[in-house]
């Protein structure tokens, strides 16, 4: 049987490059032991294709407003019923130019959510928190675009305590108009983040780059109980597949209801239904 979903991150921008950089080596060789082709050209056709073949009705292409993905812009414009984008590579610490490039960005494209990985820049040093990170809070809220901050410990060895979830506690007392998801899961924070999902109204959960099979209990309790409407479906392909990741997910207990919830409709709501 297909499900429908909303793959909620795919990655088609790692092959515009030739050397990736080492730390993304090490993710892909050290923490998930994927093939050498995880970072090849992607090609429409056969995304496409996959996508159909696993009820994927629409998928969110990983960009940059520093550095834009030639590949992800050139899929939307092909097919704008199946493709968003993600919108990364802001500089906060001279936030100005980089929040006028995303609200032209906004305006010009169609653009899902906006992303920020806090142990990605900055030698992890600032939590989402800290001040620097206000100014991208009020402009999304402006914009009423959601915003993705990676939660959880990183694959690659680079500090990762700005990641535990907790920071983001502050962050939904002061801006409770901010449309807020955990991304990549909460590892080894899962129960601090299912805690502050039922305590704000305003925060969801992606289990991008998580295997679902391996999803603790504790959220699939959530997922079936009071966090029907809080968890969305991601693959991160190609560091997993969006085959593996869509039947992983089918086979998890999950009561009809719950699975569509998870697969589609809590991403139509968030992302979609403005």
């Amino acid at each position: 049987m297909t499900h429908k979903a909303i793959d909620c991150l795919i990655n088609v921008h790692f092959g515009e490059t030739d050397k990736q950089p080492t730390w993304m080596l090490k993710v892909r060789d050290d923490y998930f032991k994927g093939p050498e082709s995880m970072f090849a050209p992607v090609d429409l056709a056969e995304l496409l294709d996959e996508m159909d073949e696993q009820g994927v009705a629409k998928a969110i292409l990983m960009d940059s407003v520093a550095k834009p993905s030639v590949t992800a812009r050139k899929f939307v414009e092909a097919k704008p019923d199946r493709f968003a984008l993600a919108m990364g590579g802001l500089n906060l610490l001279r936030p100005m130019p980089a929040l006028r490039e995303l609200s032209a960005v906004v305006a010009d494209l169609p653009v899902a959510y906006a992303v920020v990985g806090p142990s990605f820049w900055g030698d992890g040093q600032y939590p989402p928190s800290d001040a620097v990170y206000y100014p991208l809070y009020t402009k999304c809220c402006e914009l009423d675009l959601p915003l993705f901050m990676n939660t959880g410990l990183p694959g690659p060895p680079i500090p990762g305590e700005v990641q535990n979830p907790i920071h983001l506690d502050r962050v939904c007392v002061r801006f409770p108009e901010l449309r807020l998801a955990m991304m990549h899961g909460a590892d080894p924070w899962w129960d601090v983040a299912i805690r502050l999902m039922i305590k704000y109204a305003n925060l969801r959960l992606v289990t991008s780059a998580w295997s679902p099979r391996h999803l603790p209990q504790s959220l699939l309790h959530f997922m079936s109980t009071r966090g029907k409407g809080r968890v969305m479906f991601a693959s991160d392909s190609p560091v997993l597949s969006i085959t593996r990741c869509v039947k992983e997910a089918a086979a998890l207990e999950l009561t009809p209801e719950v699975l569509d919830a998870y697969l589609y409709q809590n991403a139509q709501d968030f992302l979609f239904s403005g």
